[in-house]
């Protein structure tokens, strides 16, 4: 009968990083720097994972607004790396990842730029200097990496079947 259903429904986040890694690196091409499209890839696994109503961790963000809403119109947030770091991550999945969806309701450009700003922030008050470093570069690439989870997940939509289905007997 194949694997249990179970099985192939739960996956956890090592699984869902390994899916967006190899798919992230076949749409980029040679030539990535690997601790940025790790990054990517577990920006995406991450948040892949977590609900828009979580109430453990930071929700997944419905839309763009709910960014603006919360890390814009509170700056309090802004000397939080922490903070900014998740803002540009956010950022990042909705104008990239969901670019299609946001596409009709919010400036795509707009939120993108931010979101670099997001993480620019984010790098300048990091603690780590290899981390800062890594923000930095994300921030600077922002707009290379967006265009990148766009079109992952144009190919992923397009793709009829991700599970091949069970073959009848014959």
């Amino acid at each position: 009968m194949g694997r249990p259903l179970r099985e192939l429904l739960a996956t956890d986040h090592r699984q869902a990083l390994e899916f967006f890694a190899q798919r992230l690196q076949d749409v980029s091409g040679r030539g990535v720097d690997q601790q940025e499209l790790l990054y990517n890839a577990s920006v995406l696994a991450h948040w892949a994972q977590i609900s828009t109503q979580a109430t453990v961790d930071l929700s997944t963000p419905a839309s763009l607004s709910a960014i603006f809403d919360h890390f814009v119109a509170d700056s309090t947030l802004l000397a939080d790396s922490l903070m900014m770091e998740t803002a540009g991550a956010q950022c990042l999945v909705l104008t990239g990842f969901f670019e299609d969806q946001m596409r009709r309701r919010h400036n795509i450009r707009w939120y993108a730029e931010l979101g670099a700003g997001f993480f620019s922030q984010a790098a300048t008050r990091d603690a780590s200097p290899h981390k800062a470093q890594l923000l930095a570069a994300i921030a600077k690439h922002f707009e290379a990496w967006r265009q990148r989870q766009a079109r992952l997940s144009r190919i992923l939509r397009d793709q009829p079947f991700l599970l091949a289905p069970p073959q009848r007997p014959t």
